[in-house]
């Protein structure tokens, strides 16, 4: 699903659409799989349900998952699908993962800063 891009990101292809809740989110079996395939570190038990960082346009996002959410899609709160270049949702769209150092540096700084970088 994801791919090396660059020293700090992942590529890889979703599924854009809008979402009733208020945060973005994605299918939680997938989120899990993702989180430990590439956020987990092999040591002891560790959490499969931390937020993933997924970069879309300009907008970094703490990713959850959900249950009810299309395999393969990154579902959007409306506020922040409007502020994007997508336009007829549901859309196939280029997304970055924040790679796990990376990702930790965002949401440390969005606890500091609430609302910078969401």
């Amino acid at each position: 699903m994801f791919e090396e891009f660059s020293s700090g990101y992942y590529l890889g292809r979703l599924y854009v659409e809008p979402h009733d809740g208020d945060r973005a989110a994605m299918r939680r079996d997938q989120h899990e799989h993702i989180n430990e395939q590439l956020y987990a570190t092999g040591e002891g038990v560790e959490r499969l349900d931390n937020p993933l960082v997924m970069k879309v346009d300009s907008h970094h996002l703490a990713v959850r998952g959900e249950d009810d959410i299309p395999e393969g899609t990154l579902a959007l709160p409306e506020n922040v699908l409007d502020d994007t270049r997508i336009r007829n949702p549901p859309t196939l769209k280029q997304v970055l993962l924040a790679k796990a150092d990376r990702a930790a540096q965002l949401l440390e700084c969005q606890k500091q800063v609430p609302g910078v970088g969401t």
